[in-house]
């Protein structure tokens, strides 16, 4: 029986995501402490029905805008954000067809996914030119290694790039099944943060890619909306950070009320009453909400951009893109900053292990250092000074 057919007519994704992000938080800190995969949590993403948010309803999905997106990315985030990058990268990841292939291409990879409930994996790093295909007739022969391949472990489909022997120039993407033969995953991601993403190496021992698998860019080649995947990636990233920076101070603020004691010269018995925690969590709480309405406005922003499809103008792109690109400075900036100085306001116990409070800032620190956010600040400069909007490129 399909997703489908078991999720209600009235079924509330963001209630699904809350409830699911509940079920996440159970075992969270003990998940990211061991790290690897989390394939029962995944199963349990994939029965939620939310795999399909994003799919236009005339595929089989649910056909929800991005801001839909953005709220279950960021539900997650506060709690686990392994899991709000694993969602948000298989929304990004099959949308890419859609935004840069063919309409036929786009339909039958949509129809697909929603008929079979696949979550999408991404070896997709265009920095890594390190797998090379060579053509053979109606095929490529791929070998090589590619880093940074989020959640392949999980991938029922794959979102691939290599580099054309014939050509270094030419860089080919395409779809392929992730039980392809040649391609292995080895499950090696072991940074800081974000734990249980799968984040790490795969390589092709020659291993075949169909030619009617690779994605027709030339069709969409030209169009303002096929430079937009690095604006949605972007604003996935800023709804992690945000999200990462929400659950810290929850879990904070009930660590502070139920646990922290009182410092000796403080003069009053709960922690909670202390003025200089209060004016803390205060400061806290004020840098957030910036942070909050800057990725909100953001949102919105994309939305109504992305809602004039492949009518979108150089100049609709390029203000969203901006707004993105200051919102994912400052929440990143941000969400570094509170998901340190949760400390402070806990105590020095709230620092052993067994909390995990540490996750969050390590989860956020991970992904900031992958964009860093000079160049995106550069970006905004060349904005507001000169009135020029961002260019398109890998990562703007």
């Amino acid at each position: 029986m399909s997703i489908q057919s078991t999720v209600r007519k009235d079924w509330d994704y963001l209630q699904a995501a809350v409830e699911l992000s509940r079920e996440f938080a159970t075992n969270a800190v003990e998940r990211d402490r061991e790290g690897g995969n989390a394939f029962a949590e995944l199963e349990k993403l994939r029965e939620s029905g939310l795999l399909k948010l994003n799919i236009p309803t005339e595929f089989g999905g649910f056909g929800k805008p991005w801001s839909a997106v953005m709220q279950v990315i960021r539900e997650f985030a506060k709690v686990d954000g392994s899991f709000a990058h694993l969602f948000g990268y298989h929304c990004l990841n099959m949308t890419i067809v859609h935004l840069t292939g063919t309409p036929e291409q786009a339909a039958r990879l949509y129809t697909e996914t929603a008929n079979n409930n696949w979550f999408w994996g991404n070896a997709n790093n265009s920095l890594d030119r390190r797998v090379v295909g060579r053509e053979n007739g109606d095929h490529y022969v791929l070998n090589g290694i590619k880093g940074f391949t989020s959640g392949s472990p999980y991938a029922d489909i794959l979102l691939i790039s290599f580099r054309d022997q014939s050509n270094e120039d030419i860089f080919h993407r395409a779809v392929i099944p992730a039980e392809r033969q040649g391609v292995i995953v080895h499950n090696d991601w072991d940074a800081i943060g974000q734990r249980q993403t799968g984040s790490g190496t795969l390589s092709y021992q020659d291993a075949i890619v169909h030619k009617s698998e690779l994605i027709d860019e030339t069709y969409r080649k030209g169009t303002v909306l096929s430079t937009f995947p690095p604006i949605l990636a972007q604003l996935v990233l800023s709804n992690l950070f945000v999200g990462s920076a929400q659950g810290a101070i929850a879990e904070a603020a009930q660590y502070t009320r139920t646990q922290s004691r009182p410092w000796v010269t403080s003069g009053v018995e709960r922690a909670n009453e202390d003025p200089i925690i209060i004016r803390q969590y205060g400061e806290l709480g004020i840098e957030l909400e910036a942070a909050v309405s800057l990725v909100d406005r953001a949102i919105v922003q994309v939305d109504k951009a992305y809602a004039q499809g492949f009518d979108m103008t150089a100049e609709e792109r390029g203000e969203a893109g901006y707004i993105v690109t200051t919102a994912n400075v400052f929440s990143g900036n941000a969400s570094l900053n509170i998901c340190s100085r949760v400390f402070e306001v806990m105590g020095a116990r709230a620092s052993a292990n067994k909390y995990g409070f540490d996750r969050f800032w390590r989860n956020v620190r991970t992904h900031t250092l992958h964009n860093p956010a000079e160049y995106k600040v550069l970006t905004a400069g060349h904005y507001v000074l000169n009135g020029q909007l961002p260019r398109p490129g890998i990562f703007s």
